[in-house]
């Protein structure tokens, strides 16, 4: 047991060091290729430039973005976007034909493209950010990632056919060893993991291409020279000074920026930033899912944004967390920070021992590489949205945002991408109804019990009431769609209730629509109701702020739905009741129907000999949660709410009006109140005390069988409908 303790950390710390040397082999020869694949459209002579910055870029990036927090096991190093943002933003320079715009003054808006993406990047993560990248759209993120494809594919083919320029239609210049190189190269590199494992496919494809080129060199001699050959990188220098020559070349070079540089890099600064986060944290996804485990996306993107600020100010590639080099590293025994610091370690040693190495790598074989990495970011899966018609709309905003970035730029992509994105929300948002759920009043009542005449008017006019629950985005894509599944209730209603409490947003239209139906129902004498504002305040506020709800002084607000309708049943029952009938007086106690047939067996007298009246106020408590009583409640008077309390808030449970009872399950168990009662109005009661009518009873026991009689029916009633209210509830 002992022993095992001891060897654990070795063990560990052995997974580590082999994880981080596993994805230096994966990160270096890629971080190479991207290098070149950008510098290089300036002239050979800026080839070296691009070693040294993928060199650099994948030290800094390596140490410094673990170190200040990237995500456990995540290994970062220069990426296919940075390149391709990169790359597109020098062909656009170079095409522009300003002459004030000099290979020299590119490197240095590049580098200021890289430190801007980095502070971007730091800003993410540190405003909490990190959540709202994950949440773009994937067909955007697919199109972006496959024009990142197209994009390298398109730069890497001259390069494979060792054409110093673009002039694939003369086949006469194409260059039978580069051609040999790559081929074989690419070959290497889908070939390894059919042989083995224990070593990247890149480093096996990296070397077959080594071993093709100094073939083939055997009976090309002029191949075998490092000076002026277009075939290789050239020398790269050799030693830390070599490595560093970005960076003294790079900040005497940004005192000469203007501020009017700054909003034309804006944009490509802010597509990089996101395309860079969008590809760290698809990666932790990955790895994530792999391993178990949970990474915290803000601080990923703060140690990815550190670690691309410091890797541009030292004059190198910005780049991500990236899959390949993190697989490897995880395979291989990294779990945790300390593989990517140790990756950032070995590539540095690597580059200071094998510098002068590096100067054979065939430029031909550094494309075969890019070219199998262009080709497995293309989305191919996303032809099978072609199958049906509800995925077409996501194919072409991944068609669109390919095309846009192949046919102009990525620059100009991510714009198409953040105006397709706008689209494929509105398209979801219009896609479901924002009615969640619509009912008449003659189908759905409030909690409050009514006595038998005004539930009757309520059954058969109830239809003047419409019920509606909103939910979603209430905006100008919506709204119509409203308009038309309320056309009908509009034409028949006169009180329209709306509940908002699952609306999530809401802009001037809908608000402008609630306008037209306020006066549209003001005209049969009715109104609009809102039920249940939504719980946001800043929400809250925008429906005060756009004209009080409306424009014609009838809409209302009322915190709970059951207020809405209650209120809505008191209007149509108060304009519909006859003449005179207000129903304001007291009721004696043979007025209710728990003591009809009372007086036929002259028991009424007894049971009123148990009853006492009480008067109270509105708003007052008749009794609280967990009281211990025995009282059964007869209303002769007005209007008493059964509320349940839920810590701060409550919920009706029921409300009963003249001629009604409450308080019956204290009345017969004689156990603690389950609920609040409380006042709607001043109300008048007759109070039965169970001890009194048990004492009662006991002389005349008709009267005891009579009352739970009576109660049992009543209670039945209620349960039958509650019983048809939960299924009108579910119907809607």
């Amino acid at each position: 047991m002992n022993r095992d303790d001891s060897t654990a950390p070795s063990r560990r710390w052995a997974g580590e060091v082999w994880g981080g040397f596993a994805a230096m082999l994966v990160a270096l020869p890629s971080s190479i290729a991207y290098g070149v694949a950008v510098y290089a459209l300036l002239g050979p002579e800026y080839t070296s430039h691009g070693v040294r910055t993928g060199i650099v870029g994948a030290i800094v990036l390596g140490i410094v973005a673990a170190l200040i927090g990237g995500a456990p096991r995540l290994i970062s190093a220069p990426c296919a976007p940075a390149g391709a943002v990169l790359a597109s933003l020098a062909t656009g320079l170079l095409a522009a034909g300003d002459h004030a715009v000099t290979p020299e003054r590119i490197l240095v808006l590049l580098a200021l493209v890289a430190v801007l993406s980095g502070a971007l990047q730091l800003a993410y993560g540190l405003v909490g950010g990190g959540r709202l990248i994950k949440y773009i759209p994937y067909p955007v993120v697919s199109g972006y990632l496959s024009g990142v494809g197209v994009l390298i594919f398109l730069s890497q083919v001259p390069k494979f056919l060792g054409l110093p320029g673009k002039h694939l239609a003369a086949p006469a210049l194409w260059s039978a060893p580069a051609m040999i190189v790559g081929a074989v190269t690419i070959a290497g590199v889908l070939l390894a993991p059919k042989l083995t494992r224990a070593v990247p496919a890149t480093i096996l494809g990296l070397a077959a291409g080594l071993l093709a080129y100094f073939g083939v060199g055997q009976f090309r001699p002029e191949l075998l020279t490092v000076t002026a050959n277009p075939l290789v990188i050239g020398p790269v220098g050799e030693g830390p000074g070599s490595l560093l020559s970005g960076l003294t070349a790079t900040w005497p070079a940004l005192a000469a920026l203007r501020w009017g540089d700054l909003p034309a890099l804006a944009v490509p600064a802010l597509t990089l930033s996101v395309l860079l986060s969008v590809d760290t944290l698809k990666t932790c996804v990955v790895v994530d899912s792999l391993t178990r485990s949970r990474h915290d996306s803000n601080r990923t993107l703060i140690g990815q944004g550190a670690g691309n600020l410091v890797s541009a100010c030292l004059g190198g590639m910005p780049g991500a967390g990236t899959m390949g080099a993190t697989l490897v590293s995880v395979e291989s025994g990294g779990r945790t920070r300390w593989s990517g610091m140790l990756e950032g370690a070995f590539v540095l040693l690597a580059a200071l021992l094998l510098g002068q190495w590096i100067a054979w790598v065939p430029v031909a074989a550094l494309a075969g590489i890019l070219i199998v990495v262009a080709v497995r970011m293309f989305d191919w899966g996303s032809f099978r949205l072609l199958r049906q018609k509800s995925t077409m709309l996501d194919f072409a905003v991944i068609a669109t945002v390919i095309v846009t970035a192949v046919a102009v730029n990525l620059i100009a992509a991510a714009g198409a991408g953040v105006g397709l994105a706008m689209l494929l929300f509105i398209r979801e948002q219009i896609r479901g109804s924002v009615i969640r759920r619509k009912a008449a009043g003659n189908r759905m009542s409030s909690t409050q019990h009514r006595p038998p005449a005004e539930q009757a008017l309520l059954e058969q006019h109830g239809a003047q009431i419409t019920v509606c629950e909103l939910q979603g985005s209430l905006f100008f894509g919506t709204t119509d769609q409203l308009r038309t599944e309320l056309a009908a209730d509009l034409r028949q209603c006169r009180w329209l209730i709306l509940d908002l409490r699952r609306v999530t947003a809401m802009d001037y239209t809908a608000a402008h629509l609630f306008a037209e139906f306020e006066t549209d129902l003001a005209e049969r004498g009715g109104g609009l109701l809102f039920s249940r504002l939504p719980a946001r305040r800043e929400l809250r506020e925008y429906f005060d702020q756009v004209g009080k709800l409306g424009y014609g002084g009838t809409q209302r607000k009322f915190e709970t739905f059951d207020d809405a309708l209650q209120w809505a049943e008191d209007r149509l029952i108060a304009d519909l009741r006859p003449a005179g009938t207000t129903g304001e007086a007291p009721l004696a106690l043979a007025e209710f129907d728990l003591c009809r047939e009372f007086e036929a067996d002259h028991t009424l007298a007894a049971l009123e000999s148990c009853a006492v009246t009480r008067t109270c106020a509105a708003g007052e408590a008749i009794f609280k949660a967990g009281d211990m009583a025995d009282e059964l409640f007869l209303i002769r008077r007005g209007i008493v709410r059964i509320v349940l309390p839920l810590g701060g808030t409550y919920h009706n449970l029921a409300s009963f009006g003249r001629g009604n009872f409450f308080g019956e399950i204290a009345f017969l168990d004689r156990g603690a109140r389950s609920a609040d009662a409380i006042a709607t109005t001043p109300v008048d009661l007759f109070v039965i005390s169970r001890a009194r009518f048990d004492e009662m009873s006991r002389a005349q026991p008709v009267i005891g069988v009579k009352v739970f009689a009576r109660l049992a029916r009543s209670l039945a009633l209620r349960l039958r409908r509650t019983d048809a209210e939960l299924r009108s509830f579910y119907d809607a």
